[in-house]
């Protein structure tokens, strides 16, 4: 006897691997974006005009650069893009994001989360004021955005998504990171529980993106420096990562209809598993 839960009709298909592909499956999503942006964000935001969404990209104070980044990704993807202008800090300015799309769409389909701040300072120089910085900065805020768009999504009528995004960093020791690779292991695990707490039926699926050297985003000041060059010299990594090395991880984790959550996914070309060689 089959179960009642599968469906009658996607199993006759099945068996004549008529498989359903879309090629632009998030046709008329609505993703919010913050920290869209950076060179992470406005990737990732080409890509979802592409795939037919409707990216809305929170940044926090400069007006002009997102008004020009706006310009042309819709100039060259042919799409439309909202702005929402906030500090995800700070309560209210949460809100604005959910409210933006709320009023704009009339509903939220995802979240990705591209804030942060990549906190450089050495074990034996960092004081508890700077500590604290980073874990508001880079667990906290994204945690309590992540919270509040999973609360307005799950009571709406589509299942939802969010990325957050860690770092390589949060993933694996890496010395001197006291701050930023505790605050970005924080927030690895954060998203897990709330994975947890949103999950099951018409619920929210939760992961995070853990990107290793990109040439965009925050890892461009120490790309440029030549500090990682030594680990392409060794063959430890084909290349540097690219923008849109995570702008498709992401677009796996954001499409409502992913079977995946609570997980994290490491783009790193290698990097951590064979950082030793």
């Amino acid at each position: 006897m089959a179960s009642p839960h599968l469906d009658p009709e996607e199993t006759r298909k099945q068996d004549q691997l008529d498989f359903n592909f879309p090629s632009r499956h998030l046709s008329g999503r609505v993703i919010l974006v913050a920290g869209g942006t950076g060179g992470l964000g406005a990737a990732t935001a080409a890509l979802l005009l592409k795939e037919g969404a409707y990216p809305i990209l929170g940044f926090r104070e400069d007006t002009g650069r997102a008004a020009r980044v706006r310009a042309q990704l819709e100039e060259r993807y042919s799409g439309s893009i909202g702005l929402v202008q906030g500090d995800i800090r700070v309560p209210a300015d949460r809100r604005r994001y959910i409210d933006e799309g709320l009023r704009s769409q009339g509903r939220i389909d995802g979240l990705v989360v591209f804030t942060g701040d990549p906190s450089r300072a050495r074990s034996e120089d960092l004081d508890a004021l700077a500590f604290q910085d980073a874990l508001d900065k880079n667990t906290v805020a994204p945690l309590l955005l992540a919270r509040d768009v999973a609360l307005a999504m799950r009571g709406g009528q589509h299942r939802g998504a969010i990325v957050l995004l860690a770092s390589m960093q949060g993933t694996y020791p890496f010395e001197g990171s006291l701050a930023y690779g505790t605050s970005k292991a924080a927030l690895v695990h954060g998203a897990k529980i709330l994975a947890k707490d949103f999950g099951g039926t018409g619920g929210v699926n939760i992961n995070v993106v853990a990107p290793g050297v990109t040439s965009a985003g925050m890892a461009r000041t120490s790309v440029n420096s030549g500090k990682y060059d030594g680990v392409i010299d060794r063959g430890v990594i084909p290349r540097f990562g690219r923008p849109e090395d995570v702008a498709r991880a992401v677009l796996l984790l954001v499409d409502p209809e992913s079977y995946i959550t609570g997980q994290v996914l490491v783009v790193d070309g290698g990097l951590t598993l064979r950082r030793d060689c």
